[in-house]
């Protein structure tokens, strides 16, 4: 996963960096009827994109490797109107050239263009809890991590991936200041049902969302406390409904 001083690193509208890559068919519509009602994902294998029932948010989330709350502006309809969205390419491709692929279908189909800037939002910082960290260094294991309904499986994993996997656990932006170096493996189990909310400002769990944040502490010796803090955005300047296939 991937996420200059002064409020604009960029004054000027810039239009999705387009490479050259681009998929050899593609397809993009509303969703119609019972689609509505299905779920919303988007699975991908080597050749064929296939993401259903997905928000212009979502598909720029998927793309750009970022999270939700960090994606503002555009008109209202990107985060309502849903599509049907297939494209195929020529070869297998993955990682980030399909990333790139996918970021010149949307500036080719809604014409997206966007601009980045530094804002402050609230966040979490990553840090060491009093009696040290809990985490066993991983030994030449291949990078995995598997986070399910409470529960996660860790493998391989550095102390950045996992804030980046936090984020959109959480919702918001997790800075890793561990200070930890190398990658780890860990296993973490919370309880689903508590709320993951925090009183901003204090860097303590409130009540409803301590579940979360001690099995952390408890399990991995690390902390997560909360912040305001400056962090990258990705401000949508333009956007427009694809034309019909």
């Amino acid at each position: 996963m991937r996420l200059a001083s002064g409020l604009l690193l960029m004054a000027a509208f810039l239009p999705a960096q387009a490479p050259q890559a681009r998929f050899e068919a593609a397809s993009i519509r509303l969703s119609q009827g019972d689609e509505l009602d299905a779920p919303s994902g988007c699975p991908t294998d080597a050749i064929l994109v296939r993401c259903t029932n997905v928000t212009l948010k979502r598909a720029i989330v998927g793309a750009y490797d970022v999270i939700p709350d960090r994606v503002l502006g555009g008109p209202d309809w990107i985060d309502s109107d849903r599509f049907q969205i297939t494209a195929k390419s020529a070869q297998p491709v993955r990682g980030e050239e399909l990333d790139k692929m996918l970021q010149a279908l949307l500036a080719d189909r809604f014409h997206l263009k966007f601009h980045r800037e530094m804002r402050n939002l609230p966040a979490f910082v990553l840090g060491i809890a009093k009696n040290g960290p809990k985490l066993q260094p991983a030994t030449g294991a291949p990078r995995s991590y598997n986070n399910a309904h409470g529960h996660m499986e860790a493998s391989g994993v550095t102390m950045s991936l996992f804030a980046e996997v936090l984020s959109r656990q959480l919702g918001l932006p997790v800075m890793d200041r561990t200070g930890l170096t190398g990658a780890f493996n860990f296993r973490l189990v919370w309880n689903p049902d508590a709320p993951l909310t925090t009183e901003l400002g204090t860097g303590a769990a409130s009540d409803a969302g301590v579940d979360f944040f001690n099995s952390i502490k408890q399990q991995l010796g690390l902390t997560l406390k909360s912040r305001r803090m400056r962090v990258e955005v990705l401000m949508v300047d333009h956007a427009e409904r694809p034309a019909a296939d």
